[in-house]
Formats: C-alpha cells, structure tokens, sequence
C-alpha cells in the first residue's frame, strides 16, 4: 500500500494488538487507553498531513510508482536533500518539535541501512539483501518503527559477556534452517507500543569487542511478534485536557523496556547476527548516522524556534522585553537558533554524493550541531523558566476560570501588559509544560542524551577531530618569528 492515512495508522494498531503494559496492567488498546490515545491521534495527524500537503510530504517510489513518504526519500541531489529537510520540518511543526521520535527519525535509517547495505554482507551476502528488501518494504508500506539501542545499566563497567547475569541483555539463543532465537533485555523503546515494527541496533556509542558478539545484533520484527513485550513507564500524559497540559496531553511518546522471552525472527528479517565488528561500524559506514543526524537537526531547528517563540510572546504579554538582562537572554535564544540553522546549511550545502550515489550531508556540521545541542537545550529550557519567573506557579487551570464566583477574579488579577488573565495563563501554562512539567523535565533530560551520554560523544568527537592542521599552523606561526635556536640545541 502508498503512505498511509492517519485512519489507517490507527487501524493497524487496532489489528495489531501490540503487547504492551502500562501501570501494571497489560493494554488492551492503545488507540483508546488513557496514557497513549492523545499521542496516537498527534501520530496519526502526522500521516493525514502527508496526504494534505503531498506536494512536500510525498513522493513517487521508483519501485512501485505508487505516492510514497517524502521522508524515506533516498536523496540524489542536494535539492532531494533540501525536499526531505521540508518534508521533516512540516511534520516537527505539527508538535513545535516536541516528538523526538517522529516516524521520519527512523525511516532515515532505514533507508541509509537500505541502500548502503554492502558491509552487512561481510557475514553472509544474505543480510545485505535483507537490508535492501527491508528498506522497499517499509517505504511501500509506510512501516512506522520504534528501535532500541542499549542494554540494561546492571554494571556499566563490565561488558555485556562479564555481568553477573550474563543473559540478562538480549542475546543470540539459537540459529536454526528458519532463522534465530533472542533472549533477554533492551532499553529503550520510545513510542514501543504505537507502531508497527521494531528496529533493534547496536549503539551508536558504545562499542562491543569479539567477547560479545552474541549481544551484537540487527533485526527488524513486527510489534506483536510472539514473546515480545513492552513494558512502558509511567505516562506524563494525566488526562489533563489540552488547555492545562497543552504538551503533555498531545506528545507524551513514551519510553519502554523491551522483552524478549525466546522470540523467534526469520532469517529475512536479520541484518546482523553475532558480528561485534560490524555493529561497531554500522552507523558510520553507512551513514545512517549522518542522515539521522540530519532529521534531529532540523527538528531541533524547528524546537528552538517554538521555545523562542514562547519565550518572545512571554516577554510581550507582561512588559518585560525593555529590560536588559531580559534582552540579553532572548538574544541567546536567538544566537542558538542561528547557529543550529547555518550547521544544517553547511550540512546541507556541502554534501556529496557517497558510493552508493546518495546525496550526503556534510557530516562534520551536523556532528558539531548534535553536540552541541544537547549541551545548549538544558539552558534554553532554563531562559523560559527564569524569565517566566513565579508567573509559571500562579497558573490555574482552566476549571477556575469557568468557575462563576472566582473566574472573574483571576481573569482580571492575572492580566498581562498585553493579554487578559485567561489567555495570559494559557500562555504561562504552555511555558510551564515546556519547562517545570514532567512532560518538559523529560524533555530536557532526553535531548541530554538523545545520541547518548553527552561526554562520551564529546571523547569521540574529539578524538575524530582533525587536529593536525591547527598543530601545523602554530608550529609554522613560531618558525616564522625569525628566532635562532642557540648552539647547543643544535647539537
């Protein structure tokens, strides 16, 4: 089938009936429980925007001919490139950037892994094929995906083959004619239970050496796969309506534990199978990282130019923009945004045409961007916060206002400069749920680690740094002062 429509994005979960519990309960539906309904409509109006704005979002396979999603697009210019940023920006508006794992996340993945499949075939010739096929089904069937990357943190100084429960992390069990049996563990599957598949990877950080092997696995498998279970954590969506929670209540993905208790995958639907040395390489060498990257920074784009927004619109509702202090802090919202913005035209701009004749970004800005932002957004988030000052506690809810004795009264004693009570508290509770909610602490906490541990990929960005020419242009600095070594140095 061609990119599907939000009402058959819900139907699927219906049919699916994905193993998923939630507050010690195992979830009937999640298309109408409580804690996953809200983000369920907010995904499936991610897919009627596709049919709406097709000009942007759609594209015509060249496998099928039928209308396909713009973001699996495998760009062979930098206006495809550009087209597949537009498509990406159009779906992050929708949520001001607040769904981190919005289904384009992942379908760059799946067709950098799809195209650039040559290293899965050092193990066998067959998962390269596998990961080509893959590819083509997802893109032809609008496969929304959540993945999972990392093992249980039992004793994050061992290895996985040295824990004191070694098979707690999910492992290879068996091979057999039909394929293989997995067991264990994996952490952590955001929006686990409202799509169709799971994508399991190795990291994009830590690496494995021979010992694990069995841990080190690629494969793909539908949601209710028999013996998979997700087990989300609490929901940051309270059934708050949209006017006191207006994040919370539309964008609480969810995050879950995954288990595998002896799950069966095919043979075709394996990509890499107990080979630590290719899930060391993966990312990179088919620049899979890159073109993730690419998707995180323009959703991050469009994140900050919400947040900026908020922040504006709260300066302009109590007077306080004249202010210096106040203007400073705007202009480092600002500061932050351009930067983020020329990252992603340099990434954009200077890509180049990889082996495998697609159209790649220009890894070194956007791996600067993906840096930097997780070290940045903590202090956006705290420019809101300290600007929305103890406007973000005396904020009641809608309730009150619709109260007859003491509506009237908090309407008129918590006006702004510029807006009366009612919308100036609708706007301070919209900063309250970027900022103080637990919507918005899970917020900063996960663009903190959205690659992963924030110092561990500062080690490895400044360890794959080019150092050389900046050493080289110091040394012939100091070789040109004239300076004459002394005799006995000369020696």
């Amino acid at each position: 089938m061609p990119a599907k429509t939000g009402k058959e994005y819900i139907e699927r979960l219906k049919k699916a009936n994905n193993n998923i519990y939630i507050h010690g309960e195992r979830v009937n539906d999640v298309t109408e429980h409580p804690a996953m309904k809200n983000v369920v409509k907010s995904m499936a109006r991610l897919y009627d925007v596709q049919h709406e704005k097709a000009d942007k979002m759609l594209y015509t396979s060249p496998a099928t001919g039928s209308q396909v999603g713009m973001t699996f697009l495998q760009p062979k210019t930098i206006d495809d490139l550009i087209a597949r940023r537009e498509a990406i920006t159009e779906w992050a508006k929708t949520s001001g950037g607040m769904m981190g794992r919005s289904p384009d996340y992942l379908n760059a993945e799946v067709m950098a892994m799809g195209v650039s499949n040559e290293l899965f075939a050092e193990s066998d010739p067959m998962f390269a094929e596998n990961a080509r096929k893959y590819y083509e089904f997802a893109r032809e069937n609008d496969i929304s995906l959540t993945h999972t990357l990392i093992h249980p943190q039992v004793n994050r100084a061992k290895a996985q083959h040295e824990q004191k429960d070694a098979n707690v992390a999910l492992h290879l069990v068996e091979k057999n004619e039909d394929g293989i049996i997995v067991d264990g563990i994996r952490l952590l599957a955001t929006q686990g239970g409202i799509t169709d598949e799971i994508l399991v990877f190795p990291s994009t950080v830590k690496k494995a050496g021979e010992e694990d092997d069995p841990y080190s696995l690629a494969f793909a498998i539908p949601n209710n796969t028999p013996g998979l279970k997700f087990i989300s954590r609490e929901s940051f969506d309270y059934g708050k309506n949209h006017w006191d929670h207006p994040l919370g209540s539309r964008f609480e993905e969810g995050d879950a534990i995954v288990s595998f208790e002896n799950v069966f995958v095919p043979w075709e639907r394996v990509f890499v199978c107990g080979n630590s040395s290719i899930c060391n390489r993966t990312f990179r060498e088919t620049n899979a990282v890159v073109h993730m990257s690419h998707q995180v920074v323009s959703k991050n784009v469009v994140k900050t130019e919400f947040l900026l927004g908020v922040v504006l619109s709260l300066m302009d509702a109590i007077g306080i923009d004249q202010f210096q202090h106040v203007k400073d802090k705007g202009t480092e919202i600002m500061l932050s945004l351009e930067t983020m913005k020329s990252h992603l035209y340099r990434a954009e701009h200077n890509a180049a045409i990889d082996k495998w004749g697609t159209m790649t970004p220009d890894f070194q800005a956007l791996d600067a961007a993906r840096n930097w932002y997780p070290r940045i957004y903590p202090r956006l988030v705290e420019i809101l916060r300290i600007l929305g000052a103890s406007g973000l506690m005396g904020i009641p809810t809608e309730a009150d206002f619709q109260n007859e004795e003491i509506g009237p009264i908090i309407h008129r004693g918590l006006q702004g400069k510029n807006l009366e009570g009612y919308e100036r508290v609708q706007l301070f509770r919209l900063a309250w749920d970027l900022t103080m909610s637990a919507f918005g602490s899970r917020q900063m906490h996960y663009e903190y680690y959205f690659f992963g541990d924030p110092v561990k990929m500062g080690m490895s960005y400044f360890d794959s740094y080019d150092k050389e020419p900046f050493k080289a242009f110091v040394k012939d600095f100091l070789g040109k002062t004239g300076a004459v070594k002394p005799d006995f140095m000369n020696v």
